[in-house]
């Protein structure tokens, strides 16, 4: 004979069933109402609350208590019921008060607010400042940096560039070309301390200079593949070196369209005059100040991350030995950078960088 309180009977359409079958396998979800949708799947397949609850991991009159909410309220059931709080504590216009003197003013013996300053001025607490700037985005810590190009030419180099980006020319090969100058060789006073689990990895904060290099490259726009050239200097014979090295591993059939700024060593006379004598090679230079718009930055920053500013070097012959290294497996599985930018997005986001500059009155 059968003791104890009789189970509620619990049956499922097909669209109900599917419907908990998808919450119980969420992974996005809450754990408490996957776990609910589990318990009226199995309770819904004829198991026992005892058994339910033994594979669950979870207390029998639980898995009671949400087989009867499922059979009175359905999937709605499951959901946590609203609980009543406490009234705001800081209302709009206190809120109002901190947000426009974080955003207007300046504290007198500071360049920038902090929480405890600001809470100090506002009769506020640092966790409900803290808070409010979290859920408005703002960080008055930190600065990004910007610089708007003077060239008088801008306009016609942004479009010239991109046009090449987002309509590269038949029968060509479009490359952004520049060099990372002064990488150093910098080498441990001690030894490292490895990666570990519980703590980061540990180095010195003193280092050994063994010398510099520069990395020249070309940044196919098309394949993402890269040439490189490691050289003890930056100069204009350096760069005709590494013009002399594109121009014998390009096709000679293609033409040669290269994205450069607006650095000395790329205008040098004798770089002029060795571009006169080839025809097929043209280049594009970057308004001035605006190196973003050369694609090789973009990788100059992924050798750097990757390779190069957590790198322990013995010797420059090491660090270009390393570098090599890099770009090889780079190559093996490269892809070209997805450029979206057009050239009405980038200036008309000038336009607002400008407007918002003009109505600081600085």
């Amino acid at each position: 004979m059968r003791r104890g309180r009789p189970m509620a009977d619990l049956t499922l359409s097909a669209e109900e069933r599917e419907q908990l079958v998808c919450l119980s396998r969420s992974r996005s979800m809450p754990h408490a109402l996957v776990t609910r949708a589990q318990i009226v799947l199995l309770a819904a397949d004829g198991w026992t609350n005892t058994a339910i609850a033994e594979k669950l991991g979870v207390c029998r009159p639980t898995v009671g208590t949400w087989r009867l909410r499922y059979v009175r309220q359905r999937i709605q059931g499951l959901y946590d019921e609203l609980r009543p709080g406490g009234p705001r504590s800081v209302d709009d216009e206190h809120i109002a008060v901190l947000l426009r003197r974080t955003l207007k003013t300046k504290p007198k013996d500071g360049t920038h607010w902090t929480c405890r300053a600001i809470a100090a001025q506002t009769k506020l607490s640092k966790s409900t400042v803290h808070r409010v700037w979290q859920a408005f985005g703002l960080q008055p810590h930190r600065q990004k940096h910007f610089k708007i190009s003077t060239d008088p030419f801008f306009v016609e180099k942004v479009r010239d560039v991109v046009g090449l980006y987002l309509n590269p020319p038949d029968n060509a090969l479009v490359l952004a070309v520049d060099e990372k100058s002064q990488i150093q060789a910098l080498d441990r006073t001690q030894p490292m301390l490895p990666l570990g689990l519980g703590y980061v990895e540990g180095v010195t904060h003193d280092y050994v200079r063994h010398g510099t290099t520069t990395l020249f490259a070309a940044l196919d726009i098309a394949s993402g593949n890269v040439l490189t050239q490691c050289k003890q200097r930056h100069r204009h014979q350096e760069f005709l070196q590494f013009l002399n090295h594109i121009e014998g591993s390009v096709p000679r059939e293609l033409d040669v369209h290269m994205v450069v700024d607006n650095d000395a060593t790329h205008k040098h006379p004798e770089v002029r005059r060795w571009l006169a004598a080839r025809p097929r090679f043209h280049v594009h230079y970057t308004p001035t100040y605006s190196s973003w718009l050369n694609q090789v930055e973009i990788w100059f920053n992924l050798i750097t991350q990757r390779a190069i500013r957590r790198g322990t070097f013995r010797s420059v012959r090491d660090l270009v030995a390393k570098i090599d290294q890099f770009v090889a497996s780079y190559n093996r599985r490269c892809r070209p950078f997805a450029w979206t930018a057009t050239a009405d997005s980038i200036l008309k986001k000038i336009e607002r960088l400008c407007k918002t500059i003009a109505g600081t009155g600085h």
